[in-house]
């Protein structure tokens, strides 16, 4: 659980201008995380995150890049651990993985924000990855590839 929300973290980071720790905890809340300030305290310490200025004079959360690095090494433990299969079907990428673990195989592809991925939907043990053409869907395969061996 740690981890996931962890990584939740980075992601809201990353995608919006957070400047408290009661915005973060907003962001997380909204996401479906049930924190205390105190645990977002912790995570802020553990994640190393800092502030830095916006033109606007305020201060904004940002991840340092080992944690960033730390991140996206966890996001390809999880999916590599997951996965059973990678097949495409034209821009289609079809990834089977092991009962109850499609979420967060996906949310680990998510998280580590392909270019070439339009959009993702998990089910139960099925990953749908949709790129925008066929061409592109095979590269992407093989780099998904990859982080199974």
């Amino acid at each position: 659980m740690k981890t996931t929300r962890h990584n939740k973290i980075l992601e809201l980071i990353n995608k919006y201008p957070i400047t408290t720790q009661e915005e973060l905890i907003e962001h997380l809340r909204s996401e479906g995380y049930d924190v205390t300030q105190s645990t977002v305290s912790r995570d802020i310490k553990q994640l190393r995150l800092t502030k830095t200025l916006l033109s606007d004079g305020k201060y904004r959360y940002q991840a340092s890049p080992s944690a960033e690095k730390g991140a996206k090494n966890n996001f390809q433990t999880i999916f590599s651990s997951s996965v059973i299969s990678i097949e495409t079907a034209m821009n289609i990428i079809v990834v089977k993985t092991f009962s109850g673990m499609a979420q967060a195989a996906c949310a680990a592809l998510d998280m580590m924000s392909f270019d070439r991925v339009v959009g993702t939907l998990a089910g139960e043990d099925t990953i749908i990855v949709v790129c925008r053409d066929p061409e592109e869907a095979e590269a992407c395969a093989e780099e998904f590839d990859s982080f199974l061996s």
